[in-house]
Parts: C-alpha cells; structure tokens; sequence
C-alpha cells in the first residue's frame, strides 16, 4: 500500500508540475511576464510600443518619460517625451510620432513646436527584452549632436485583487 500511495503522489506532482509549466508557458515559449518572443521589432505587435517608457540618454542629464499610443491617422505610434533636465518643476514636452522601419528600426521623430523636427530617434530592439528594450541614437536637431539612448517599457504593477 505504501508504495502505491509513493507512485500516486509522484504521479499527482508531476502531473501538477507540467500543468503549472503548461499555464505559465504557451507552445510558443510566451509567459505573462514576457508577452513577446520578437527579436526584431516588424515581429511586434503595434500594441506592445503603446504604453509608459523610460529614455536615458547618454551625455544629457535625468530620465524622460515617454508615452505611446496609436497614431490616429496611421499604423505608428504618437505620444510625448517629457524631459525634467534644467528645471523640475517645468519639464520640456516634445510631440513624438513614428513607426518600425523597413530595417525593422523604430524610428521616432520628435518636435517642441509641433511644425518642426527637433530630434530624431532610430533604435533596434534588443534580443531577449520582451519586446520592452530599445537602443540606437537620438539626434539633436538644434545642434546635430548626437546621443546613445535606452528606451525602457515601464511596468506598471498589477491592481491587487478585488481593488480597481
């Protein structure tokens, strides 16, 4: 009986092993904490650049916050970029808008106005980021100056249950 009870148990355990694999894992090699197996930014669902992002720019002080959502006129993305560098209180807002390229580079082109092209954003995501991690140069139209930078998809905690 004792052995039986052993083979039993074993069995339930692996069985509920491989159903928790099962759920947290698609056939796809998907899980909830990485929604995407993209290596290139064409194979990224339109979706997954809306949202919050961190920019970091090498040689320019603090973080930006970015927002993307849908382009209303086309398949791309607009949002907003706010930068706190001289001044917390007042941050610079800039109008962004862009698409994935035919090379599969997110390109991004940004304005202070809303008329004239202030920055230019060119980045290729990064392999095993999820689809959250993009790198490549941001040039300063003011002065042709160009700069390194991380764009980082924030993640925003999940409500805890039964609160919204």
């Amino acid at each position: 009986m004792t052995a039986a009870r052993t083979t039993l148990s074993a069995a339930l355990l692996a069985g509920a092993a491989l159903l928790a694999g099962c759920a947290g894992t698609g056939s796809n090699g998907r899980t909830a904490d990485c929604p995407t197996d993209a290596t290139d930014a064409r194979d990224l669902p339109a979706q997954a650049l809306y949202g919050r992002w961190e920019a970091r720019f090498d040689g320019l002080p603090a973080v930006a916050a970015v927002q993307l959502g849908k382009h209303p006129d086309y398949e791309g993305v607009r949002g907003t970029i706010s930068r706190n560098a001289s001044n917390a209180a007042r941050p610079t807002v800039a109008q962004l808008a862009g698409d994935v390229d035919d090379e599969g580079a997110l390109s991004i082109d940004e304005s202070l106005d809303g008329r004239a092209i202030s920055g230019v954003w060119s980045g290729k995501l990064q392999a095993g980021s999820c689809g959250r991690e993009f790198r490549g140069t941001w040039r300063n139209a003011a002065d042709e100056s160009v700069h390194p930078f991380v764009l980082s998809k924030t993640v925003v905690p999940a409500a805890p249950q039964g609160k919204q």
